[in-house]
Formats: structure tokens, sequence, C-alpha cells
């Protein structure tokens, strides 16, 4: 059976992992008879959002013990990823991928990913594993492996292309429901909730093509 390192970056879609696309990812993977497992680094995230109202509160919150909710409790530190386990890699989206794997959110115009993503995600890539970034998630993508060409989407977003576009990577433009497939990098990229309107079945039909692009990438 083939085995995915899936990578959360917290609880909730405005400032951790987007739930719905991180559990669409999981039964995606289960439903490919892929097994995985969870981890998030070990970090403080950027800010609390109150998902009712949208405004930051005043407390601080663990990365990983809030991804940790989504996972049932079955994730590990990020550091303790090792690639040689494992066939394939996911990044699901959310804001927190863009606030607490990379500061996209916050200075698009000085990126820079968090460093033990870096070097995990460097040595997957080197490793041959097919990495998967859905929504936001290409934003590191597109830092990460711009340099080398690497075709990739985040929807039709023109400003959030162009800015990520800065690095050397490519962008097209796709649907809800498409994927962009790198075969070269064996990078696999699909838009989900970029498209804020998007209905949940549609975001799941995207994750269930990104994933099973991915898987067969491995």
């Amino acid at each position: 059976m083939k085995r995915a390192a899936v990578i959360l970056s917290g609880c909730g879609v405005y400032d951790g992992a987007e739930i719905q696309e991180a559990v669409l990812s999981l039964l995606a993977l289960d439903r490919a008879a892929v097994s995985y497992q969870c981890f998030a680094p070990d970090v403080r995230q950027a800010h609390v959002v109150n998902h009712l109202t949208g405004e930051e509160m005043g407390e601080s919150r663990n990365v990983m013990v809030e991804a940790a909710r989504i996972a049932r409790g079955n994730l590990k530190p990020l550091s303790e990823a090792k690639v040689d386990e494992f066939d394939l890699v996911l990044l699901p989206g959310g804001f927190g991928a863009a606030k607490n794997l990379c500061n996209f959110a916050f200075d698009a115009e000085n990126l820079e990913a968090l460093p033990e993503l870096v070097e995990f995600l460097k040595a997957a890539h080197a490793a041959g594993l097919p990495i998967g970034f859905a929504c936001i998630a290409p934003a590191i993508a597109a830092r990460v492996f711009g340099e080398e060409g690497l075709s990739f989407t985040i929807g039709d977003d023109a400003g959030t292309a162009s800015a990520l576009s800065k690095w050397g990577a490519r962008h097209e433009a796709r649907s809800v429901t498409e994927v962009v497939v790198d075969e070269k990098l064996k990078i696999v990229t699909t838009p989900a909730y970029m498209f804020g309107d998007a209905r949940i079945s549609e975001v799941a039909a995207g994750l269930e093509n990104w994933v099973k692009a991915t898987v067969a990438l491995s």
C-alpha cells in the first residue's frame, strides 16, 4: 500500500488548515487505498481568528496541537517526517498555509516558507516523491520550486498569480474541479476554496482529481 505524508497548518480556514479541504483530502486518499500520516510544525500560530466574526483574538495557539483536531490526535511533528517512509506528500490549503507555513499572507513581496518545511519538501522532491499543493498552498510551491520553472494553479485570481509568478513559476488558470500536473517536477496543484463561492461538492471533486493525479505520479 502506498503511503502519504499530509502536512497541516492548524485547524480552521482563517488561521489554520481548511478543515473541509483537509478532511476531503484524507477521504480521497482512503478511497484510493493510500494510507497516510498527518504532520504539522510545532510552532505558534501567526494569530488566532474568531471564525464567527472574522476578528483576531488575543490568545496564542500551537499549530501542531490545533492540527491534531483534524487528524483525530494521530499527528506527528513535521520534524519527525522521514522522506523514505512515504510515496507522496500533500499540503491542503487554508490561510494557515499562507500564515503558519509561509508568510505570503503578510509579506507577499518577500515570501519565505518555514525552513523545516522547505527542507522536507526539497528532500521529498530530490527523492522523486510527487507533491500536491491545494488552495493557497501552491504559494509555497511557487517559492520553493519556481526557479525550476514550475507550472501551477491557484485558480483564476490574477493578482495572486502575478505575485507568485515573480519567483519563476508559471501560472495556469483552472476551475475548482481541475488540476495542473507538472509532470517534470512531479507537482500537482488545484484551486479548491480559492474559489470562495465553490460548493463543497465541487471542492470534493477537485480534491479527488488532485489526489488521484498525485498518486498516479508515485
